[in-house]
């Protein structure tokens, strides 16, 4: 998903503000469950975001997200973030959070949805963390 950072997107440091990233990660998280479940989704948790560089008004916004671990009815997702001045071409990585959504049917129950198998080591050793991640939020409740 791409964004384009506005002024009403900004704070008076002409800053992105967090909420309004927060609000495009949910989004582009919430596309990818649903592309993998194809049930309508709801957000559960959002186990951390974390704010790495300042994006200023003008820069555009790259959110890149990919399911990294499924239960029964749930997915947790990847979102990670990009700037890009388009002036000077510099990208940076700005940010990253987890979310988790349930899968639900139109009467908000929840359903079940395909698993997922990961294949790269990469998508491998993201799996096992997202467990441990899911040990976690578990713990909280």
């Amino acid at each position: 998903m791409t964004e384009m950072v506005l002024p009403n997107d900004a704070n008076i440091l002409g800053n992105l503000l967090g909420g309004r990233l927060m609000h495009w990660v949910d989004i582009a998280g919430a596309m990818a469950a649903q592309r993998h479940c194809n049930h309508i989704v709801a957000t559960a948790a959002i186990d951390s975001v974390e704010f790495k560089h300042p994006v200023k008004v003008g820069e555009i916004i790259i959110l890149r997200a990919r399911v990294t671990w499924v239960g029964r009815t749930s997915m947790e997702i990847l979102v990670e973030v990009y700037s890009e001045n388009y002036l000077s071409g510099e990208k940076k990585f700005t940010n990253k959070a987890y979310l988790t959504f349930v899968a639900v049917d139109e009467n908000g129950k929840p359903v079940e949805v395909n698993g997922l198998l990961p294949e790269s080591e990469e998508e491998k050793i993201e799996y096992e963390l997202a467990l441990k991640r899911r040990e976690n939020r578990l713990k909280r409740k």
